[in-house]
């Protein structure tokens, strides 16, 4: 809704009503800013719901909760030049990394269980518990 509002905001003040303003590198920046958090967004909510399913809820939803704090900063660093997005992305990215291999870590206990018979469950969350306080380091 942030983004959102950030971008009718900045169309409305670059020139009267619509979307299609060429030339204003204020709209333009906030205008990509939103379109790359929108395409990543499908992205995000698949592997957070994957690994807060498949490994470990809390620090699933830790990391969901940092993503969308870095999405922001992310945002933010985009309205002003483009080199003070970069931080912001790239913390995000090692999130959805982070979140991603909860999720293959959640499918490889599934076939440890169903072939072998060995649970590793427990160690996993504890695993995965206590790395994700090492998402808050830049």
């Amino acid at each position: 809704a942030f983004f959102a509002s950030k971008l009718e905001h900045e169309s409305k003040h670059c020139n009267g009503k619509g979307i299609q303003r060429p030339g204003s590198s204020a709209f333009e920046r906030v205008y990509t800013a939103n379109q790359n958090c929108g395409h990543t967004y499908p992205t995000f909510l698949a592997v957070l719901w994957c690994a807060g399913l498949l490994c470990s809820q809390a620090p699933a939803a830790f990391a969901g909760l940092m993503y969308l704090l870095v999405r922001q900063k992310y945002f933010v660093g985009y309205l002003g030049e483009r080199t003070q997005s970069t931080p912001g992305y790239l913390f995000g990215k090692r999130i959805i990394l982070f979140l991603f291999l909860m999720s293959v870590a959640g499918i490889l206990n599934y076939y440890l269980i169903y072939f072998f018979g060995s649970d590793f469950e427990i160690h996993i969350k504890t695993i995965t518990s206590a790395i994700s306080p090492l998402l808050l380091i830049p």
